[in-house]
């Protein structure tokens, strides 16, 4: 990354950065409208998470967050009890006296420990399937149902009963609107609202190219945030539709750990260890450790796949004001080629069976390391101000080869494949940087929430396609393959990635400010935002090109009381458009705009959480296939064309919590209406956009008994529906939709003391399900792919916590 590239933004951002750290100084005056706010921690000063605060003889409470935080909103001047209670322990009776436009400021300690309570939290009264505030990642000091947007929540307990391993496996299902396009297995394409949606952790844009970074093992996450909408202003550069935020585990304090062994089918053995604690008497160096491994064969043939990572985490509590977190992740995975998940037919999708394969078991295998270091440090001036840094360095390495048929060569015969291989070497680094400051003051009788600071990003992606050859020779049947041990292309690597591959460049700089300005006692809240970046692209491929532009945010937000709520959010999104037209001219930057309304309720006190939203986004500058200007030695349709605009509105319900003690439940439902409203050419407008579905439906129960002999035992059960499926690329009005899709998983678990069992069968009606697309092959027949999911298949998972 040049100098001056991150330097000039920084110097643009200073000015803006001083004013609000000038603000964040104790000198202001610390009148707030009337609230009480305050902090529970353990009887070993440990922070308690989730727990319920409740002003006696009301209903007006919060929920505390990981950090043990909480807030409750105004609140009228006079003297009052709040009570907090365990499972298996007293109540716990606060006094407090709250004054008129004043904060009442509380510490509550607890009779149990951290260890007690980690056993409280899993047994407990608080519903393991609701979040009702966001990680510290996503800078919102605001409770979900305050926040002018909609944002869905999975939390790590969803993730461990539906037995996740890693994002490709139904993280989705939990999120109305969002889906995953079926693609290789090294990374994650999730679609969000009609777009793909941008990949974060920890707060910090992950992206280095279209095919790295590889995507998280679970062990290492300890949610996913789904934040629908642009939403660029305070994280990064994105489409549109949203974003996915993982947010990893860090150290809580307590001495902990649990361990994890899981089999399945296909061969598929996983053992997982998370320890937690302190690593110095006096409790301020604190320490998480993840370990996976894993090693899974395919319900493919010759298909297989084996990773591991480690993920350690430090955490120096310096004093009260200052913290500095350091992480590490290592992940590696192993599989036979990049590809080679995919089936082809001239006829039609899955006229193939399910375990087809073009891979021949003597392939090399392709191998990838990906590591991550990432630093946190969080100042806190006072109460009420907070200064944060994070910087995060990505390396992605990958070396090994990928598949794809050059089609099939004998004219008059959809039998007979002819198979290509390329090699396919690959260096990803990706640096990321981020201040920012949040903050609390007033004028007069307005509450002003602020959120400022930049955002800098710079990736560089070196890759190696150049190596090609065919695999066999053209006789390999689809319909009745054999499988041999054919002798594989030798890949010439004695130069280094940087010489002999093609070299991607990308990089932005941005400063925003935020300000959700309370009325009426925080009861009715206006959010102003803006953001101002600078894309930088560089490649041979897509030429040099810079763009700058101000993104403007309005929101609006009214609660009736402290669970529910009304909102209203106008945004707008800004990326870069990569590549250059056939006269090698760059495109203009893809921007979109978002209208959205929503409603949000928290039910049964705060159990359980509802949102629904209606939304409009508007793309422009949308790239679409040229098909008037096609390659000159394959004929084939390589470059792309502008001036494509999409249109895509809809509506989402997302139904999240624990209605009946005992019951968690997730259930969402989305409507998805695409479509190319604007376009060169006039008979493409009105196509669909490419990989939505018009509706998704999805469900998932989870049922334990409290009482009893049985107590402990639990059943789960859930499905998973799209109707109106539209295939992964489509550039006319012809072959638009793929079969609707239904899947239902089920499984019983038991937890007694510190042990878990949970036993899940996927696929439980044995559909043959897939994702997939039309395409041309070399010899300009019209092909159909697609990439299967697994039949039937089960998991069972038996841990232990000490």
């Amino acid at each position: 990354m040049k100098l001056f590239y991150l330097c000039n933004p920084l110097k643009r951002s200073l000015a803006l950065l001083a004013l609000l750290c000038a603000i964040a100084k104790p000198t202001i005056a610390e009148e707030l409208l009337s609230a009480i706010k305050g902090k529970v921690i353990t009887s070993d000063g440990l922070p308690a998470p989730y727990v319920t605060i409740r002003i006696e003889k009301s209903n007006h409470g919060a929920l505390t967050d990981v950090n043990g935080d909480f807030v409750i909103k105004r609140v009228k001047p006079g003297n009052y009890t709040l009570v907090v209670s365990l499972v298996g322990y007293e109540k716990v009776l606060q006094e407090v006296t709250v004054e008129t436009d004043k904060i009442a400021r509380v510490t509550i300690r607890l009779g149990a420990s951290g260890q007690q309570m980690k056993e409280v939290t899993v047994v407990g009264e608080y519903s393991k399937y609701t979040v009702l505030t966001p990680s510290n990642s996503l800078r919102l000091n605001t409770p979900l149902v305050e926040i002018p947007q909609s944002i869905a929540e999975v939390s790590r307990e969803v993730l461990a009963d539906q037995q996740i391993y890693n994002m490709h496996e139904g993280v989705t299902r939990n999120v109305s609107g969002a889906s995953r396009q079926g693609h290789w297995d090294m990374y994650s394409n999730i679609q969000v609202r009609g777009s793909r949606a941008s990949a974060l952790r920890n707060g910090m844009n992950v992206y280095i190219s279209s095919w790295s970074p590889l995507t998280e093992d679970m062990s290492m996450v300890d949610r996913i945030e789904f934040i629908k909408g642009p939403a660029g202003f305070m994280m990064s550069n994105g489409e549109p539709g949203g974003m996915y935020n993982v947010v990893t585990k860090k150290p809580t304090g307590a001495d902990q750990g649990e361990v994890t062994l899981s089999l399945g089918s296909f061969d598929n053995y996983r053992a997982t260890l998370d320890l937690d604690g302190k690593l110095s008497k006096n409790g301020k160096l604190l320490y998480r450790l993840n370990l996976a491994g894993e090693l899974k064969n395919g319900w493919r043939d010759f298909d297989y796949t084996n990773r591991y990572s480690i993920s350690p985490v430090l955490k120096y509590l310096v004093d009260e004001k200052n913290t500095l977190t350091l992480e590490y992740n290592l992940q590696y995975m192993q599989l036979p080629v990049i590809g080679g998940n995919y089936s082809f037919s001239k006829r039609g999708y899955g006229d193939l069976p399910v375990n087809f394969t073009t891979i021949e078991g003597n392939m090399d295998p392709t191998r990838i390391h990906d590591n991550s270091v990432m630093a946190f440090y969080e100042h806190r001036f006072n109460q009420d101000w907070k200064l944060t840094a994070q910087f995060g360095f990505f390396h992605y390495k990958q070396t090994g080869q990928s598949m794809w048929p050059k089609g099939f060569s004998t004219p008059g015969n959809d039998s007979l494949l002819q198979r290509g291989m390329n090699i396919w070497d690959a260096l990803g680094l990706n640096k990321t940087a981020q201040v920012f400051l949040n903050g609390t003051f007033h004028t007069g009788a307005l509450v002003h929430n602020i959120l400022g600071g930049v955002d800098m990003k710079y990736s560089n992606y070196y890759a190696d396609w150049s190596q090609a050859a065919n695999f066999g020779d053209s006789t390999f049947n689809i319909y009745q393959p054999k499988h041999t041990s054919i002798i594989q292309p030798r890949w010439d690597r004695t130069a280094d990635i940087r010489t002999r591959g093609v070299q991607y460049n990308y990089g932005y700089s941005a400063v925003y400010l935020q300000d959700q300005i309370g009325f009426f006692q925080d009861r009715l809240r206006v959010t102003l935002a803006g953001r101002y970046t600078t894309n930088q692209v560089v490649s041979p491929y897509d030429g040099t090109n810079k763009d700058s532009k101000f993104t403007p945010r309005f929101g609006v937000s009214y609660s009736f009381d402290s669970n529910s709520s009304v909102y209203g959010v106008y945004d707008v999104s800004f990326i870069q458009n990569p590549g250059l037209d056939w006269q090698q001219k760059p495109f203009d930057a893809m921007t979109g705009d978002n209208i959205e309304f929503g409603i949000k309720r928290n039910w049964f006190n705060s159990r359980f959480t509802s949102t629904l939203a209606v939304y409009r986004i508007m793309k422009n500058n949308v790239l679409t296939t040229d098909l008037e200007h096609l390659d000159r030695v394959s004929g084939q349709p390589v470059y792309s064309r502008q001036n494509g605009q999409q249109r895509i509105k809809g509506l989402e319900v997302d139904l999240q919590g624990e209605p009946v003690k005992g019951l968690n439940l997730v259930v969402n439902y989305a409507y998805t209406d695409g479509i190319v409203s604007k376009d060169a050419k006039a008979e493409l407008v009105g196509n669909y956009v490419p990989g939505i579905a018009k509706h998704t439906q999805n469900s998932w129960v989870t049922y334990t008994l409290g009482k009893g002999l049985l107590k402990g035992l639990r059943a789960n059960a859930g499905y998973q529906y799209q109707g109106g499926r539209v295939a992964g690329q489509v550039y006319d009005k012809s072959e638009n939709f793929l079969p609707d899709y239904f899947r239902i998983d089920a499984g019983l678990g038991y937890s007694i003391h510190k042990f878990n069992v949970n036993v899940l069968v996927n696929n439980v009606l044995n559909k043959y399900l897939y994702t997939g697309g039309p395409g041309t092959d070399n010899y300009n027949n019209k092909i159909y792919y697609w990439q299967t999911e697994p039949g039937r298949n089960v998991r069972l998972s038996m841990g232990y916590r000490f």
